[in-house]
């Protein structure tokens, strides 16, 4: 890139701050509605540019990375998940592919452990009661809720997001499982217990949380995983949908296999499974574990600052 404000695509709506400092800093293309993939070629055809900015409504398979443009020389993608691309295809096209890291760690276990206490206290369904107006009294016996303090919770995937995860279930007095590739440093773990093997560990989980990186490929929860949990376990899953057999996670759910879950996001977005809508034990959200202005606002200036360094021949932050 050279010295002069490179030209950029924004191929999503971004927060006025970073709106603001793409047209200062840049010399940029500001979309009014976030793009898809069809939408960002017919874009670059039109203004080729050296660096594109996007979000998983743009899926580059390893097809539509070959179409990209010669003079295109960087993908920032304004997220920690990439898995609506194939990165490798991209670096092999000699092309710059960076993400956002760190700065949606707290928001997203924030939002985790919102999804966790509200499926094992029933959220879903008394916000429903009182909406309805309530008018109706409840003895001891009824609409009982899992007392999540105490619980031992299992982790999968002990990065950033999942260890912040495990400081939160501290407070709680939960006792920490968690399988990861590898086992952590000792100080990293702070008395979390390892195992190598999921399946190994899912018959100890009383609560299972999802927080591989957005890189992982393939159905992690099957109906074998969600059989070995113990009988009326909670579910969570701020990850990704495409780790879920969502069949297998609403036949548990509906024959008591799981008390509850906790979900963020599906296999299908934002079309996702109605049948979800219909089970009062799913307390649930449209994808939204990063949605604060705080984190907005900082994954898109990271999603800058990539390019920014990139175009002052720095080379990227946050490299794929």
């Amino acid at each position: 890139m050279n010295a002069s404000p490179p030209r950029i695509l924004v191929a999503r709506r971004l927060t006025p701050a970073a709106t603001e400092r793409a047209r200062r800093d840049f010399d940029a293309q500001i979309v009014e509605h976030d793009l898809d993939t069809a939408e960002v070629m017919d874009a670059l055809r039109q203004r080729p540019v050296e660096a594109i900015l996007i979000g998983p409504k743009v899926r580059l398979d390893a097809a539509a990375v070959a179409a990209l443009p010669d003079g295109l020389k960087l993908i920032a993608n304004s997220s920690v998940g990439y898995d609506h691309m194939d990165a490798e295809a991209a670096r092999a096209r000699g092309l710059i592919v960076t993400n956002t890291p760190d700065v949606l760690t707290d928001c997203t276990a924030d939002l985790a452990f919102l999804l966790l206490l509200g499926a094992c206290r029933r959220a879903h369904e008394y916000e429903a009661i009182m909406r309805k107006g309530w008018r109706q009294g409840f003895g001891m016996p009824d609409m009982l809720g899992v007392r999540p303090s105490g619980k031992t919770l299992g982790i999968v995937g002990m990065g950033r997001i999942g260890r912040a995860m495990a400081e939160r279930a501290r407070g709680f007095g939960m006792r920490i499982l968690y399988h990861n590739r590898s086992r952590l440093p000792a100080d990293l773990e702070q008395g979390a217990e390892y195992f190598a093997d999921l399946h190994s560990m899912l018959p100890h989980c009383q609560i299972l949380s999802l927080h591989l990186p957005g890189g992982q490929a393939g159905t992690l929860m099957d109906a074998a995983a969600f059989a070995a949990l113990p009988k009326g376990a909670v579910f969570v899953n701020t990850a990704r949908g495409s780790l879920v057999d969502e069949d297998a996670l609403i036949e548990a759910l509906t024959h008591g296999q799981l008390f509850a879950a906790g979900l963020d996001v599906f296999r299908k977005e934002p079309d996702y499974d109605m049948r979800f809508a219909a089970l009062p034990n799913v307390f649930m959200a449209p994808h939204m574990a990063s949605a604060t202005r705080e984190t907005r606002d900082a994954m898109a200036m990271r999603a800058l600052d990539n390019i920014a360094a990139v175009a002052a021949g720095r080379g990227p932050i946050d490299p794929v």
